[in-house]
């Protein structure tokens, strides 16, 4: 990949001045305010800034609809996803519906035998739960595009509420109730709820409609915030805009956790993955928890995860959360091999000829596809999907997008402009899934080329790095970095990266792939961490970094992450 360009991000003056006068530190007010953010209220981590569930379009009709179904002792089953968004979706669901009284368990689709959603397949399974037929099906992350699925279910006796986060196609399914922000004419603010934060809104409506009726009093019932550390999981493994709402739920979560208040498999990812929970940050979130819980929906089934995540014992979540560490292990090594076999089979392939990547192999896993096509996406800087074996003779693909290319847009053009080729997809803007007939492999991958270039214009896409310029030798100390790290940073609103020129003291090569830096700038020195970088740097670097807290020993200091390098001008 090309070096990219970089990019200094420009803070709003007046904005950043307001944000100072309400008492934010200055550093702060200056990477909010260059993140959009106008007024200190925007920032507020409690409840009463929170988006009123009553905005979401059918949310007062599906509580209604559960209400009633307590009421009655009906029988509810969460359909869930299997990634760790659906894991911690139908987690708060189950904890959440049967704190108001619900009689509920769930099912949660096998990635490599029913596929995605709330399919007619899934729904013969709930026909056959153990739990029982049920009356009612409540999807959460999933259900949107499941007209099929949800026919099935009503020709059973079954009602459905729909639960999801993305984005519909031209027609809705027959549900009772749909409960999405990204359905037509839904007027709630926030687009970007993660699908476990729709169910947790659903449930807090719920709660509502039960107080309404007299089953609480008007402030009390369930304390459903107690749920928030999943809502938070679920929300930062997601990679949803972090807008003020979705960084309101995740600054609750992360409180939950730091002090010690969280569910027993929370508290169980977090130890072996060898993280501190009081110091927990959305990089935790993302980086350590997301994908031991997403390793089982990848290579076997997420009812593991997701029995990690609703489990009470402390033993038993331990010994599934250790099951997770080792799955994730194990999807560590395959993932490494499909991407060097990816790569290998690429190097024939002129860099410019393509404006996009579609990359098969017979022996691929199809449940790590996707990770092998966001480090292919990375490394290229292009949309790019990769392709396993699904069975009977048709292939699953997962795709990554750059952010120039809005990859479900792409294959709704490629799906108009070859009616044949695409047997189903969805997904976002910057992630997407669609299944092909095998033998339509190599007429998809022009099609797919061919629609990327007539969305955007362009064969080929540029990389770059945004910063927020340099750092002031005032803030480059460890108080501010438990500052930073104290905030809630993700995607739609990235942490802090600075630049600035350094004199190099020394470096080396630490566990044969990091390269590890003394820097210095000014009287200033750091220390500095360059992970996956084994070539040495000149003796004068200006480098993209961010600003962490290292823990050694029990002696806290600052050190340096290192995002990019090149040689000084000035050097």
């Amino acid at each position: 990949m090309a070096a990219p360009r970089i990019l200094t991000r420009r803070p709003d003056q007046e904005a950043q001045r307001r944000l100072e006068r309400a008492g934010i530190h200055p550093l702060l007010a200056r990477l909010w305010a260059a993140r959009g953010v106008a007024v200190a209220a925007e920032t507020a981590p409690d409840w009463s800034a929170m988006l009123n569930p009553g905005l979401l379009t059918h949310a007062g009709r599906a509580a209604s609809l559960l209400a009633d179904a307590i009421a009655a002792r009906k029988r509810l089953l969460i359909v869930a996803d299997y990634d760790c968004d659906g894991a911690t979706a139908c987690a708060v669901g189950l904890r959440g519906l049967r704190m108001l009284g619900a009689v509920v368990d769930f099912l949660v689709p096998n990635r490599f035998e029913t596929g995605y959603g709330l399919s007619p397949a899934v729904v013969e399974l709930a026909c056959r739960h153990p739990a029982g037929k049920p009356d009612i099906l409540v999807t959460v992350d999933n259900g949107i595009a499941s007209l099929d699925g949800v026919a099935a279910a009503g020709d059973a006796g079954i009602d459905v509420v729909i639960t999801d986060h993305h984005l519909p196609g031209d027609v809705l399914p027959a549900a009772l109730a749909i409960v999405n922000p990204n359905q037509p004419g839904c007027g709630f603010p926030s687009k970007n709820l993660a699908g476990v934060g729709v169910i947790f809104y659903l449930l807090l409506a719920l709660r509502a409609e039960l107080r309404a009726r007299g089953a609480f009093g008007p402030d009390s019932g369930p304390r459903l915030d107690a749920l928030t550390d999943l809502v938070a999981l679920g929300t930062v493994a997601d990679v949803v805009k972090l807008d003020a709402n979705n960084r309101l739920l995740v600054a609750q979560g992360l409180k939950r956790i730091r002090a010690g208040r969280m569910q027993p498999g929370v508290r169980a990812l977090f130890a072996v993955s060898g993280r501190q929970p009081r110091e927990a940050a959305t990089f935790d979130l993302g980086f350590a928890l997301g994908p031991r819980i997403n390793a089982a929906g990848r290579l076997a089934d997420m009812s593991l995860g997701i029995r990690c995540l609703v489990t009470d014992d402390e033993d038993e979540a331990l010994a599934l959360a250790r099951e997770l560490d080792a799955m994730n292990r194990e999807r560590r090594e395959i993932e490494a091999g499909m991407r060097d076999q990816a790569l290998a089979s690429l190097d024939a392939v002129p860099a410019a000829s393509t404006a996009s990547l579609c990359v098969y192999d017979p022996s691929w896993h199809q449940g790590v596809v996707g990770l092998v096509a966001s480090r292919l996406k990375e490394r290229f800087w292009c949309p790019t999907l990769a392709f396993a074996p699904a069975g009977d003779g048709e292939l699953r693909g997962s795709g990554r997008s750059v952010p120039d290319v809005h990859l479900r847009d792409v294959l709704d053009l490629v799906s108009k402009r070859h009616p044949q080729l695409i047997r189903k997809f969805g997904g976002h803007a910057m992630a997407a899934g669609l299944t092909l007939h095998q033998d339509d492999f190599p007429a998809f991958t022009p099609a797919f080329d061919a629609a990327v270039r007539e969305l955007t214009g362009r064969s080929r896409f540029e990389p770059a790095l945004e910063t927020d310029g340099p750092l002031e030798a005032d803030y480059a100390n460890a108080e501010v970095a438990a500052l930073l790290d104290q905030q809630v940073w993700g995607a739609g609103f990235p942490a802090p990266v600075f630049i600035d020129t350094f004199v190099i003291r020394n470096q080396r090569l630490v566990g044969e792939k990091h390269l590890k830096l003394a820097l210095e700038r000014g009287h200033q020195r750091f220390d500095a961490i360059w992970f996956g970088r084994a070539e040495t740097l000149p003796p004068a670097v200006e480098l993209a970094y961010r600003l962490t807290l290292n823990n050694w020993n029990g002696m806290v200091s600052v050190q340096l992450v290192i995002e990019h390098g090149q040689a000084s001008a000035q050097g």
